[in-house]
Order: C-alpha cells, then sequence, then structure tokens
C-alpha cells in the first residue's frame, strides 16, 4: 500500500486464470483494501472553546476539571501550546496542519471575504487529518462544533465539499455555526439537519448529547470492526458563549469570585508556578489597557461580574464532566491505553467579546450594542438557563489566560493564542504527569498524529498534490523531556494584530481592541507600536526589550512580512462590522429575493435576503380555518430576530431588539377563513446602521396595521438560531406565542402555507403585478 498517494486504489495483483474453476492451481488474490498499519492506535482530539490558558484547573486556573488533571498526572501538560486566537482559523490548522491564511481561513467563516487567505475555501491541495486517517483504514468521526463550512454553502444545495463528511469523516453529529445554545442548537447530522431529541425541559443539554453520540460511535464502530482504529475530533460548543449550564450546576462555584480578578490573577499564577507551567520566576504580564480593575468598578458590577464567572466556571467543570464520561466508557472497554488523547483546552484565548460589563445576550455585543449591568442585575437568576445568552467581562476574559495579557482576537500576544494541552498516551508514552516546555502551535496536530498512527505525510489526495505541511511533529518529545524544540518560527495575525515568533523571540504589534466591535475608525496598521520580548528569560512576554535592541526587532518585522507574504496574510484587514454584510463583505452575496416554500428552513442569515439596515418586504400566502394559528416565517430566536405569525386570529409581526425589547404590530381586525395574501412592509429611516423604521401589515392589499420598530439588529440576528417556514425552531423570537402545547416546538402553522416571500431593497415595497393580483384573486 502506498500511503503516500491516497486514496489506495486498491488495484488487484496481476495473476494467471484457468477456463475452468477445477483446473485453478494458483490461488487467486483477493482485492487490497486499505488498513491501518500494526498497532495503530485510536486517536481522540478534544477541543475546548475560548477557554484561556488560565481558566482550567490542569493549569493552575480556578475551573475545577478533574478529568483533565488525571489525564495530565497519568499523561503530559504543554506549557508552551498555542492556537491562533480565533475559532474557525484554529480548527482549520488543526484539521489540515497548515497555517489558517494559507488554506483560506484568516478569521471565521461568517465574515470571510473574496480575497486569498480569508475567502474560507479550504484548497483541495491542503488533505485534512480526517482524510489521511479515512484512506489509511481508520474508522472517522466528528461530533460538535465545526466552524469550517462556508455559510452561504449551509443549504440543501451545498455544494458539500466543505461539510464534516466531505472531509474525510465517516460520521457528523453537530453543529456548523461559531456557536449554539446548549439547550436549543441547530444540529445537523451528515448533511441533514435535524432537531435535538429532546428539549430542556426534558433534559437536554447540548455537552452531554455529543458525548452520547460519541459514545455510541465507538462503541459501533468496535462492535462491528473489533480490529479498527477510530478518529474522533470532539469538539465542544462550550466553553464559548452563551454560558448555559444543566439544573443543579449554575450554584457550584457560589461566593467563590468575591475577591476579583485582580486578586484571581495572583493565586492562579501561584499555582501554575507550582504545577511548573511557568516558570518560578515568572511575573505577570501587564495589566491589560482598558480594562478596569476590581476595586475601580461598583458593588453592583461586581455582583454581576461575580455571577457571570460562577457561571462559566462550572460550565467549564460541567463539560470536563461529560469529557470523564466519555474517558471512563473507554477506560471500561480496555482502550484507553492505546488511545492517543489530545485535550486541548481552547482553541484560542479567553473571550473579551463580553465587554466591559458583561452581557445577557451576547448577540448585543456582537452587534456592536451596549448591555447595561442594572439590567443584567435586574435578571441574574436567568443567568446559565434557557433564558440568558451570557458572556462574562473583559476583567475575567483577562484573568483566564493568566500570566499573560490580552485576550481572544489578540494574535499579537500569548493571552490570545497560547492554550493548556494535555496529551495521554500510556500505551505510546512513559513519563507520567510531567510537563513539556518545546513551543508548539496548532498546526502540529497533524503530523504529531499520524506519525502517531504510522502513518506517513501523504504527498497526493485525492489526485491532488499536496502543499507542503507548516506543522511539525511534536512526537520527539512524549518520552524526552530535554528535547530541542522543533518548531522554531511561527506568525500570527487577525485583525491586524499581528506578532512572529522566531527562536525563542517574540516581536508583537497590538492594533484592534476585541470588545470594539462597533469600531470603525481603528488607525492605520502603520502606526502601530511594535513590542520585543525574549521568551527564554521573560516567559510572559512582560516586558518589553523594543527599545534596546531595535535591530533585532527590526529583523523580526521583516520577517513576518515574509511569512505573511507566503500564506495570503496580506493585505490585512482589521475591519469587523462592515465584514458582516456579504454584499460588502466579497463572499457570495445573498439574493435580494427569494420564495420560499412550505418546510423550508434552518437557513443561515447568509443564504436569504439580508433584512437589516434597509426597507424590506415579507409576503405570505396561505389558507387558513376557524382558530388558525402560528408562525407563517420566523429569522433568528428569542435573543435577536423577527416573527410573523397569526395569534388569535390576529396577524402579527415581532422584532425582537436582542432580547431587551419586543416590538409587535398586529393587524386590527382578524382573518377570515380563507386564502390570504399578506405583507409586512418595512420602511427603513436610513442614515446609518441600525436604525428604525415603520411598519405597515397588508392583508389581501388593504391595510390591516401599523407601528414602528425604534432600533434594528445592525449585523446579524443570531450565529445559531436559522430562519424557518411555518414554525419558530430553537427559542422562540417573542413570548407572545404563549405556552407549549401537546408537545409541539417552534409554534407551528396550522393552516396550509403556499409560499413566503421575502425581498429586501426599497422597491420591496412596491408590489408587483403578479402580486397585486393574488391580492385581487384572493379577494375576489
Amino acid at each position: 500500500m502506498d500511503r503516500t498517494h491516497l486514496p489506495f486504489d486498491g488495484t488487484r495483483p496481476t495473476y494467471s486464470a484457468a477456463v475452468d474453476v477445477r483446473d485453478q492451481t494458483e490461488a487467486l488474490p483477493h482485492r487490497p483494501l486499505a488498513k491501518a498499519p500494526e498497532g495503530a492506535p485510536n486517536v481522540l482530539v478534544i477541543l475546548l472553546d475560548d477557554m484561556g490558558f488560565g481558566a482550567s484547573s490542569a493549569f493552575g486556573g480556578p475551573c475545577r476539571m478533574p478529568v483533565a488533571e488525571q489525564l495530565a498526572d497519568d499523561g503530559l501538560r504543554y506549557s508552551r501550546f498555542h492556537t491562533t486566537a480565533l475559532c474557525s482559523p484554529t480548527r482549520a490548522a488543526l484539521m489540515t496542519g497548515r497555517n489558517h491564511h494559507a488554506v483560506g481561513m484568516g478569521t471565521v467563516v461568517e465574515i470571510s471575504t473574496g480575497r486569498p487567505g480569508y475567502d474560507a475555501t479550504r484548497p483541495l491541495s491542503a488533505g485534512t487529518l480526517a482524510q489521511t486517517l479515512s484512506y489509511n483504514g481508520y474508522a472517522t468521526g466528528a461530533f460538535g462544533k465545526w466552524h469550517q463550512t462556508p455559510s452561504w454553502e449551509q443549504t440543501a444545495a451545498g455544494p458539500f465539499d466543505r461539510w464534516p463528511t466531505r472531509e474525510g469523516f465517516d460520521r457528523f453529529y453537530g453543529f456548523l455555526g461559531g456557536e449554539a445554545s446548549q439547550f436549543e442548537p441547530t444540529l445537523v447530522e451528515g448533511t441533514t439537519f435535524v432537531d435535538p431529541p429532546r428539549t430542556a425541559a426534558e433534559g437536554y443539554h447540548l455537552s452531554e448529547d455529543l458525548v452520547d453520540r460519541a459514545q455510541g460511535w465507538v462503541r459501533d464502530v468496535r462492535t462491528h470492526a473489533p480490529d479498527k482504529p477510530w478518529f474522533c475530533y470532539l469538539a465542544f460548543g462550550a466553553t464559548h458563549a452563551p454560558f448555559q449550564v444543566r439544573e443543579g450546576w449554575a450554584d457550584k462555584y457560589r461566593g467563590e469570585f468575591a475577591h476579583g480578578w485582580d486578586e484571581q490573577r495572583e493565586r492562579t499564577l501561584r499555582r501554575q508556578q507550582e504545577l511548573g507551567v511557568v516558570p518560578p520566576d515568572a511575573e505577570l504580564a501587564p495589566w491589560t489597557p482598558g480594562v478596569p480593575h476590581w476595586d475601580d468598578i461598583s458593588d453592583a458590577d461586581r455582583e454581576v461580574a461575580e455571577r457571570l464567572m460562577e457561571v462559566y466556571a462550572a460550565f467549564a467543570e460541567h463539560t470536563d464532566a461529560q469529557v470523564g464520561r466519555l474517558v471512563e466508557s473507554l477506560r471500561e472497554s480496555g482502550e484507553l491505553d492505546n488511545t492517543i488523547v489530545l485535550y486541548i483546552l481552547g482553541d484560542n484565548g479567553a473571550s473579551a467579546e463580553g465587554g466591559i460589563e458583561g452581557t445577557l445576550n451576547e448577540t448585543l455585543r456582537l452587534n456592536g450594542i451596549d448591555d447595561d449591568t442594572a439590567r443584567i442585575a435586574s435578571e441574574l437568576d436567568k443567568v446559565g438557563t434557557p433564558e440568558s445568552y451570557a458572556h462574562y467581562p473583559v476583567g475575567w476574559a483577562v484573568a483566564m489566560d493568566t500570566p499573560y495579557q490580552w485576550t481572544k482576537q489578540v494574535a499579537s500576544h500569548y493571552g490570545g493564542t497560547r492554550n493548556g494541552l494535555v496529551v495521554h498516551w500510556p500505551d505510546g508514552i512513559e513519563a507520567r504527569g510531567e510537563v513539556r516546555h518545546q513551543w508548539h502551535h496548532v498546526v502540529d496536530v497533524l503530523p504529531t498524529l499520524l506519525e502517531a498512527a504510522g502513518v506517513p505525510v501523504p504527498s497526493v489526495v485525492d489526485g491532488v498534490e499536496q502543499q507542503p505541511l507548516d506543522g511539525v511533529s511534536f512526537r520527539y518529545s512524549f518520552n524526552d523531556a530535554g528535547a530541542p524544540e522543533r518548531h522554531t518560527t511561527q506568525y500570527f495575525e487577525m485583525f491586524g494584530n499581528r506578532g512572529i515568533y522566531h527562536e525563542g523571540w517574540t516581536a508583537v504589534a497590538k492594533h484592534k481592541t476585541p470588545w470594539a466591535t462597533a469600531q470603525t475608525d481603528t488607525p492605520s496598521l502603520s502606526g502601530d507600536r511594535w513590542e520585543l520580548y525574549d521568551t527564554r528569560t521573560d516567559w510572559t512576554q512582560a516586558r518589553d526589550v523594543a527599545a534596546d535592541e531595535p535591530e533585532l526587532l527590526a529583523d523580526l518585522q521583516a520577517l513576518f512580512l515574509s511569512e505573511a507574504r507566503r500564506n495570503h496574510v496580506l493585505p490585512m484587514d482589521d475591519q469587523l462590522s462592515g465584514r458582516f454584510d456579504a454584499r460588502t463583505a466579497g463572499r457570495p452575496a445573498p439574493p435580494r429575493s427569494i420564495r420560499l416554500l412550505p418546510g423550508a428552513g434552518r437557513l443561515r442569515e447568509d443564504a436569504v435576503p439580508s433584512l437589516k439596515n434597509t426597507s424590506f418586504a415579507i409576503r405570505a400566502s396561505f389558507a387558513s380555518g376557524t382558530g388558525t394559528e402560528g408562525v407563517l416565517v420566523a429569522q433568528g430566536g428569542g435573543f435577536g430576530g423577527w416573527s410573523l405569525y397569526v395569534k388569535d386570529g390576529l396577524l402579527t409581526y415581532a422584532y425582537n431588539f436582542g432580547a431587551v425589547t419586543v416590538t409587535h404590530v398586529r393587524a386590527a381586525t382578524p382573518l377570515a377563513a380563507g386564502s390570504h395574501v399578506v405583507e409586512v412592509l418595512f420602511t427603513y429611516d436610513g442614515g446609518g446602521l441600525g436604525r428604525g423604521g415603520d411598519v405597515q401589515l397588508v392583508v389581501d392589499g388593504e391595510k390591516a396595521g401599523s407601528g414602528r420598530v425604534e432600533r434594528t439588529l445592525p449585523f446579524f440576528f443570531s450565529m445559531d438560531q436559522t430562519l424557518d417556514v411555518g414554525l419558530d425552531r430553537g427559542t422562540p423570537v417573542t413570548t407572545d406565542y404563549g405556552p407549549v402545547t401537546g408537545g409541539s416546538r417552534g409554534f407551528p402553522f396550522t393552516g396550509a402555507i403556499h409560499h413566503v416571500d421575502l425581498q429586501a431593497g426599497d422597491d420591496a415595497l412596491t408590489p408587483t403585478d403578479d402580486q397585486l393580483l393574488k391580492a385581487h384573486l384572493v379577494t375576489h
């Protein structure tokens, strides 16, 4: 088997055949099949989301994660492991072994552009870890967060090339977007959207569901192929916002964070020094500019911040407990010792996207809208439940990145890129409970696992010659703590925050502040101040020596530009808000109008007309009878979105502004039984983003009601919830639907929908001749 050219073609060897089988003396060869190397280990990669280096107890943090600790005590901790500072880029780098810009993933898929390095489209020349292991005889399954499929390709029309089951996985169960409600996620099985198996009221939680599915898949593989190794990729939505936990978990940390984030940094550093994951002389990096100290905020701010952190810590511990269920099942089945486990504690640094005060609804912050401490405090009992989409304040993100400075998105500094890594493989690692200090990066995962599996890096995959890897294996360090490190140069870049690591030195330039999501006036990149750190003696980037080493700094700046050109980083783009609109971002734009038929649904925002920052029309044709009710069409959910529905016979349009206000515009009179064409005509005020507008309801060509929406969400309604015809999946846009009855979800429409039309732009307010004719036919 030529494992460098994949897939193995399985060509049958030549043979001589007799005319009559009775005369056949030469053995007839069976067709050769791809088979893993003898003794190849199972592979389990566990990836947590938005967890900083200083969060988990396994790396000195306050979040109790006993499973991570146990695996580390029986294996290895890697103290200098790095990610890319953001979700999609880290995942693409992990799966391909190439730098994130080199495979088109310079940012998250939702704000991709058409430029090289940022188009969210993996080239076929960068085959994946799953493809390589699958073609080498492994069973492959992915469970949880994917976040690598372009959002405009997440429809029934595909293409499905960049869905998990076309990127090397036999099985996928999880979600395609950047985040998910733990209680009402938008789930995919294979290439089919599915509902969660239970409701939150029935005890559903996404993290638990993912482990149930992973356990079942491993069990099924072993039942039918006892000797076949498997690769399981388990990528939790946790601990990304929303912070949501099962009943009984939210109070596990009551009162444990009253000391605040400044003191927490001191405590964490001491514990990290005891564990040996930082040197005894490591010092805290400078405090992140713009973030208030604990003693400088009000009592009300502290009360809110304390509760948000308590629930985050419970969320982290709950996730670790689910990992424990999977680990124990492997131990009981006798498979754990020959399973190489990589437990990656974060795909970037801790998230600062909750803003200075924190928030009950992360959707507000990502739309550039501030939350209010008083509002959060009034609903503090909802944190962790399905009724909130909470995220903690920036101060806790800084503390969770102890001992480093800055946070997620800030690729220049280690607070954004250094994450804890635990490696456990009793059959392949002799050491127990040791720390490895070799410098490594997420691109090194692929070559490490291939080497552990005894599989070469392929030169051709699916007939396409492969581009060189950027990663290097760290298998050499498993049993040699003193081995010289082999990953000696690595660039970083995210939204203009950039840096270069080279042989112990880091030259870095912080450019954009992650919680300033609505900022449009960032200065030119040329005005950024570069810093220089000797991390051989200054582990935490605490002492800037740029003024002392100007020539070295200049050399490293030149090296960064060289690496940036090679990896398609240039031109760097520091914009964020402007890239939420596909029409201006450069990625494939959604249609200006669309007709949706009954059953259409689970559509991401890039798949349908954008009804933001513009006038628009929603038109629905349907038949109703006495008592008909339900949702005609809805987009988003309980934390941002809109819905057109019939309740108590009245046509109603609801607009949910980030769960702060929900505006209802109702028809004055009930609908009669029969066929109808109804319209929502929204006249946008204009003059900027997120402005208000006037709403007019029209029934069969006649004005039926009017109202006003004072503010609208400028960038997106939800990273998770979708647009659906005939019901409102996920969290409800409005509680006006009333209680769920008869076990039905989403207030389904009980009449017969013919179609729903969405049209964006000022011309949408003028009905076409076809629409006028339909209204005429309905009323006559």
